[in-house]
Order: C-alpha cells, then structure tokens, then sequence
C-alpha cells in the first residue's frame, strides 16, 4: 500500500501546526503565513476544529513543584539601583519620542496607498463522522502513546506520538489496524515524537468504524515480517470512537 500522503505542503503543514508538533522556529514562520495567507489561516482554523475533541482524551499532567523555583534561578537578577532606573526611564522616553516618530511615517505610507481588501475563506466543515483513539500502553502505568484522528471527508489518518523523540533506538514502531475477527492491517510505520498523515487505501476505508482498534508493535528495522500480523510485542492498542 502507499503510505504517501495526499496533502499539499501547506495543508500538511497547516495540520502539523494545528496538532502542536512544530518546533519553535516552524511554529513561528507558521504564525507568520497564516498573517499573511488567508487560506492557509482557513486551512490551520479548519484543523482546529477537527482535532478539538482530542483534547478531552489526554490527561493533564501537573507540572513539578519545583518548576517555578527553577524558572526564577534561570531570569537575570533584578538590580534596583538608582542610576539604572534612571537610564531605564530615559531610554525608555526616548524610546517613546522613536516609536512615535515611525508611528508617524507608517501612518503616512499607509495614508498613501490604496485601500486593501483581505477576504478570509471559511472552513469548510466535515462531513463525515471524524473518529479518534488513544493508543495507550498495555503495563501496569497506562500511559498514551499515540493518539490518532481519522478524517473520512480525507480519508486519511492523522496519528502523533506522544513519545520522546527516537525513543525506539534500534527498532520501530508500527501501526495496525484491526478490525472484527480479521487479521491485523498493517498502517505504516510512526516515528516517535512525530506526527504522520497516513492516505488509506480504499479497501480498509470501510474498516475504519467506531469499535475497530489500532494498535502498535515494536519490530525490527523495516517493520514485521509476518504478513498476518506484529511479529514483535504490541506495546499500545486503543478503540476507535466518535468526536
């Protein structure tokens, strides 16, 4: 089966920044396009919405006591000398006396141009029923480590590890399907600490039901040898179920 994905860079990159798993230079350029490109602003909003739901299925988790402690050993110390509060309020005036300077000019340069008309797309709402699972770990800690969402409208799947970045070392992940009494499907391999769009093909498109389950196994590299199934142990296995 093909594992390539039927989105376009920037629909692809819209649901990555929707999901939360670009780095912060990625984030911030993705911040910037969608300032500037409308449909691409829809694309990401659009994402939101669809992916919402997930939300209620992860667990917060409370930070460490110690965590503001830390945070204030990492700022800088205050110096509260007189000399620096006032060097602090004269640059600061004079800081004022420039911003408003080229508030001025870009009032100006705006003044000049002609009006621009920024039309804004709306989303398209889904039509089909999204679905979602937690792939949750099967020891004693029952602990996420994968969540998915299934977009019918796209028919593709959307699953993002929860996991640390290249925490299988010499071994993969890989993902099933397994639907009523059949055999295991195999998904593809997913990379921990990283999202993945998966482009089902057509004949497990009607397996992809509420009550069905994905799960993930651990195998060498290149994924399972068994073409019934995992060949290694499944580490995580979740339900399918409506948004």
């Amino acid at each position: 089966m093909s594992e390539a994905p039927d989105l376009s860079e920037a629909e692809a990159l819209a649901a990555e920044h929707a999901l939360g798993v670009l780095n912060a230079r990625e984030r911030a350029d993705a911040e910037t396009r969608m300032a500037q490109d409308p449909a691409f602003a829809a694309d990401v909003e659009a994402w939101r919405q669809r992916l919402a739901p997930m939300l209620d299925s992860v667990k917060a988790i409370p930070p460490p006591s110690d965590t503001w402690a830390r945070i204030e050993r990492l700022l800088p110390a205050n110096d509260n000398t007189l000399a620096n509060r006032v060097r602090f309020w004269r640059n600061s005036a004079m800081g004022g006396f420039g911003l408003a300077a080229a508030g001025i000019v870009a009032a100006v340069v705006v003044a000049a141009q002609g009006p621009q008309i920024v039309t804004q797309e709306v989303p398209v709402q889904p039509q089909g029923q999204l679905l979602s699972a937690s792939v949750v770990s099967q020891d004693t800690r029952v602990q996420p480590l994968f969540v998915a969402a299934y977009d019918p409208d796209r028919k593709q799947l959307i699953v993002t590890s929860l996991l640390p970045e290249g925490s299988e070392r010499d071994k993969v992940h890989q993902l099933w399907l397994i639907a009523g009494q059949e055999n295991p499907k195999s998904l593809g391999l997913v990379e921990s600490g990283k999202a993945k769009v998966i482009a089902l093909p057509a004949e497990l498109l009607a397996k992809m039901s509420e009550g069905a389950a994905l799960a993930v196994s651990l195998e060498p590299p290149g994924g399972s040898k068994n073409p019934d199934g995992p060949s290694g142990p499944v580490i995580g296995v979740g339900k399918l179920s409506r948004l």
